[in-house]
């Protein structure tokens, strides 16, 4: 879920405030609702549950942290995936054996009551199935925002919507963002606030990435950037052994990428790599029009279907939607 990228990165990650952050904001769901799952989840790992066994951890996720931006001038747009390239089916396959692994370990942390252990397996355990994600869909559109559904990488139409101008910035703990073209990257926009890390409490922080500010102060091209990127692995490609983030900006810079690829990888082609950040499938087939935040549906969704306490709902759902008729009456003015 990523590229290699992080140590040559870390310098460009400023920290933004909430009046820097009003706007639009295309979220990669998928990225979303992993973290939710990740994050929101009991001491010894297990997930929030309603009374009738179901998942629950990503609706709480969605529902209070995007009225939390949307109180902060912030419209959210949820970019779902696609179908994912046939090149990803290896990296798939390897996600999916680390998350049973995790679930076993998981089980057995539990067991033995090693607390600090089963969180973290529990985070490694995480999946998405179909049920998250009908949910997840079903939540978004009560609370009247756009779903736009990509053909393929969900990163890639989130970049898209911003270079087109429909969005300002794209909402992704993943830096594949900024190789799909999307002039701003903020991370840590649906995971802020004090989070539990490898065991403790720790206060995450947004911060913003700029396309141009990595390209200029790196002096490499977006296509050099996606050359190091391939050196160091993809989710298409596990990259060269040995090289990391800096050294393949050395190896970029020296002009040593087509050598490098003859001798280490003959047979690797890396233009269908290329094409796919560069010339990702993306759709003009969408709406951005918001809908009426339906309150009562909401409630009847969360509280009544899915267990949730409506002393915790119903304040939020009333701000929520105070701040909407407010928002309709300034636009008559």
């Amino acid at each position: 879920m990523g590229v290699a990228l992080r140590d040559l990165l870390i310098d460009f990650k400023k920290p933004v405030d909430a009046e820097q952050l009003k706007g639009v904001a295309a979220i990669d769901a998928y990225n979303a609702l992993y973290q939710f799952l990740s994050i929101i989840r009991q001491p010894d790992g297990t997930p929030l549950m309603d009374g009738k066994g179901r998942i629950t951890s990503h609706l709480s996720g969605i529902f209070f942290r995007t009225a939390h931006l949307m109180q902060q001038g912030i419209s959210p747009i949820f970019v779902f995936d696609g179908k994912p390239p046939e090149m990803k089916a290896e990296t798939i396959k390897e996600r999916r054996n680390i998350r049973e692994e995790s679930k076993e370990k998981w089980e057995t942390a539990k067991k033995e009551g090693d607390l600090a252990g089963a969180f973290r397996y529990a985070m490694s355990s995480t999946t998405l199935d179909s049920d998250v994600i009908s949910s997840a869909r079903t939540l978004i559109q009560l609370m009247g925002l756009p779903i736009v559904d990509a053909p393929s990488e969900g990163e890639a139409q989130a970049a898209y919507l911003v270079q087109k101008g429909d969005a300002d910035y794209v909402v992704s703990q993943d830096y594949d963002t900024l190789l799909f073209g999307a002039p701003v990257l903020i991370r840590n926009l649906t995971i802020s606030g004090k989070r539990r890390l490898h065991g403790r409490m720790v206060t995450v922080q947004p911060e913003r990435i700029l396309l141009a500010d990595v390209l200029t102060t790196l002096g490499v091209t977006r296509e050099e950037l996606i050359n190091i990127a391939i050196l160091t692995g993809t989710d298409f490609h596990p990259g060269i052994k040995g090289i990391g983030a800096k050294t393949g900006l050395k190896k970029i810079k020296s002009g040593e990428f087509e050598s490098i690829i003859r001798e280490k990888v003959p047979d690797f082609d890396p233009e269908p790599i290329r094409k796919i950040f560069l010339d990702p499938p993306v759709t003009d087939a969408y709406s951005l029009k918001t809908t009426p935040i339906d309150p009562d549906k909401i409630m009847a969704f969360l509280c009544e279907e899915h267990g949730f306490s409506s002393e915790r709902v119903e304040p939020v759902l009333e701000k929520i939607s105070k701040k909407e008729k407010q928002k309709t009456l300034d636009g008559w003015f």
